[in-house]
């Protein structure tokens, strides 16, 4: 799993620096909301991932929906003269920092379970001896 996220991450940035791709600078707000929400839907699937939850239909209509809707809010607000965008950065941005926070203590969690069990294993070890 993680050989296959490494070789799809080389890839990206690969094709990313390696196309010359590019966008009108009006589109930039945007995909930089779309972005943000898409960053929300990742760190969301691998929080789900570490509680053993993932469902992978639902990570990606997540992501999908997660993105057009931000970039959704960001143009009817754009064409109405209201900052809708705001509710995205502060719906998605607040996510993704809870979403963050989650996977900082589980793997905290996991770390002193791991470390836990090889001492049990050690002293088990020294008791036998």
């Amino acid at each position: 799993m993680i050989f296959a996220v490494v070789i799809g991450l080389a890839l990206g940035l690969a094709l990313g620096f390696g196309l010359d791709i590019s966008y009108p600078a009006n589109y930039s707000f945007y995909i930089t909301m779309g972005l943000l929400a898409a960053m929300d839907s990742i760190v969301g699937a691998a929080r789900s991932m570490m509680e053993e939850k993932y469902n992978n239909l639902i990570f990606i209509s997540g992501f999908v929906t997660n993105a057009l809707l931000a970039m959704l809010l960001t143009y009817v607000g754009d064409k109405l003269g209201v900052p809708l965008y705001y509710a995205a950065i502060l719906v998605f941005g607040g996510r993704l920092f809870n979403n963050l926070a989650v996977l900082r203590r589980l793997a905290i969690e996991r770390y002193f379970e791991r470390k836990n069990r090889k001492n049990e294993l050690k002293n088990k070890q020294n008791i036998e001896e």
